[in-house]
């Protein structure tokens, strides 16, 4: 409500999705990790392995078959606490990889 989004409800997981959001992931819960240190000692972190059971596309979003990633202009988190990236597509490159 607060950020004036549209709750859309699961169709396999009883959690709502974003409905502006041009693609989403259904999820449920396979495991739990508790992550360890490099001292081999148990860290306040815990890595959530998850089952993608639905998979929500807008048909926009796909060209000749394949997902347009740059053009859905995903927000990337990147280093400090704040600090955040666009991916836009006047950005994107090509990086053939070797044979």
């Amino acid at each position: 409500e607060i950020a004036g989004l549209t709750a859309v409800p699961g169709k396999l997981v009883n959690v709502p999705r974003v409905g502006e959001s041009p693609v989403a992931f259904e999820c449920k819960v396979s495991d739990i990790v508790r992550l360890k240190g490099a001292n081999g000692k148990e860290a306040d972190a815990w890595l959530t392995l998850g089952e993608v059971v639905a998979v929500h596309i807008d048909k926009a979003m796909i060209k000749d078959g394949v997902y347009q990633t740059a053009a859905a202009r995903p927000i990337v988190r990147a280093g400090r606490r704040g600090d955040y990236f666009e991916i836009k597509p006047e950005n994107m490159f090509e990086m053939v990889r070797p044979d």
